[in-house]
């Protein structure tokens, strides 16, 4: 049967049952074939919440200790190193020092996109259009190709002037960008998200029409606007892959000396993608995080990382930023699906904490490896909707380069899962040591503690 409902119903002896499922909403919809007939039946799954009050993660945090810009040397953060339990303070500079000789260093090579595009209405209203992600055509690489048209799932500002008809591109006094005639037509809403059709002409690709026209999204709490600095310094130096509304922050201090001295002392620096979404950005609001719902986002993982993790016997495995380490951690999860189900499909919120898995991280690693050479794939790419909070089960990562982030926030939870009640001695150090804080803020390492 399903090894991962909560129960099973007993139907009747019959040779040849047939029988498919699907999952609605943490409910298996299943469907039994008999001869001449069927039925479905519904099965709640055995998921067991974490019992995780929000006001139990969170600290008071000061204007003053927001990082508003980036220093001017990206290697000049300071950097606190959580390790052997203990906490202290050093250069970011000084980061090879501070790592396992012959480890797996993972990055995230996402791309920020100029997202925020602004347009006006024949009336003179102004709307800023926020795109998420693409609709149609739904792949990245195919919706930043497009050379006429192309839709797309996005927050609109100021929605309420805006039922219907077309906005005109908002060149505000540019007038080399008219030329290109953008406009933005509203297909759909569904909630909070829109579905905007854009158009243009000149025949020059979106990704190109992006650069020109948006702004870089960086985020609200810096309470300014973007400027052309941030174009340059919102972006890691090793991005490549556009899709991103937010950066990756954690790899924001890296500059080409230190990634250098890091491949220098033999530890191997892989990629991945994971395209980061505007719910990086949401305070958890409700007062317990079961009632939470984690945003998806699509990440690509090669082959040939999965077969360093695999062989990376007793080398430590140092993920750079929370997004690195939820698409690390969701692939223990892919590897289950194809054992189980035969081949791997997104990762669900609550997944990790259904049952208690029985299958080894090399199993089922292992289990995806097979499954993308029998499928003649180099890359997996799907989504992941993993939430990390404490009680979670680490698998893969074992260090973890991250910036300090924001009170009543997910990726805070996700530090909790990683060093425990230590988090709170970590924040007030940082504190305390006048540490910057959030995206343009200063930097951490931490090690898993030790009981």
């Amino acid at each position: 049967m399903i090894p991962w409902v909560s129960y099973c119903v007993y139907i009747c002896d019959i040779d040849r049952l047939l029988m498919c499922a699907t999952c609605v909403n943490n409910v298996y919809i299943i469907k039994y074939f008999f001869p001449y007939t069927y039925f479905y039946i519904f099965v709640k799954k055995n998921i067991v919440y974490p019992e995780i009050s929000i006001k139990d993660y969170t600290y008071i945090l000061p204007e003053e200790k927001i990082a508003k810009y980036p220093l001017p040397n990206r290697e000049d953060s300071k950097i606190l190193i959580f390790q052997d339990n203990k906490v202290r303070d050093s250069k970011f500079s000084n980061l090879d020092e501070l790592l396992p000789n012959e480890s797996l260093m993972v990055i995230n090579n996402t791309k920020v996109v100029p997202a925020r595009l602004f347009f006006r209405k024949e009336s003179g209203a102004h709307i800023e259009i926020f795109c998420l992600e693409p609709h149609i055509p739904y792949e990245y690489n195919v919706s930043f190709a497009s050379t006429e048209s192309c839709s797309w799932i996005c927050i609109i500002g100021n929605s309420k002037k805006w039922k219907d008809g077309y906005l005109y591109f908002d060149s505000n006094g540019h007038d080399s960008l008219d030329k290109y005639h953008l406009k933005a037509k509203l297909i759909s809403k569904v909630e909070d998200k829109s579905i905007v059709e854009f158009s243009w002409e000149r025949a020059i690709p979106f990704s190109e029409l992006m650069e020109r026209c948006g702004k870089v999204p960086i985020p609200p709490y810096l309470n300014r606007e973007a400027e052309e600095s941030d174009t340059e310094r919102y972006q890691t130096l090793y991005a490549q892959n556009r899709g991103s509304v937010a950066a990756p922050t954690a790899g924001l201090h890296f500059s080409e000396s230190v990634l250098k001295r890091i491949q220098e002392k033999g530890i191997d620096i892989n990629n991945v993608c994971l395209h980061v979404g505007a719910g990086t950005f949401l305070p958890v609001k409700s007062e317990y995080i079961r009632n939470h719902n984690m945003h998806y986002e699509p990440f690509s993982v090669s082959r040939d990382l999965i077969i360093n993790l695999i062989n990376r016997g007793d080398k430590k495995l140092i993920s750079v930023g929370t997004t690195s380490t939820r698409c690390l951690e969701s692939l223990y999860y892919l590897g289950i699906h194809c054992i189980e189900e035969g081949n791997p499909t997104q990762v669900t919120q609550w997944e990790p904490y259904e049952r208690d898995y029985k299958y080894t991280t090399a199993e089922a690693l292992t289990a995806l490896l097979e499954w993308m050479n029998k499928n003649g794939r180099d890359h997996i790419d799907t989504k992941t909707g993993i939430i990390i909070v404490p009680s979670f089960r680490f698998r893969i990562v074992d260090i973890l380069i991250t910036n300090f982030h924001q009170p009543n926030s997910t990726l805070l939870l996700l530090i909790a899962a990683f060093v425990g009640d230590y988090w709170k001695e970590i924040y007030q150090y940082a504190l305390n040591n006048d540490f910057r804080f959030l995206s343009y803020g200063d930097s951490s390492i931490l090690f898993r503690p030790y009981a």
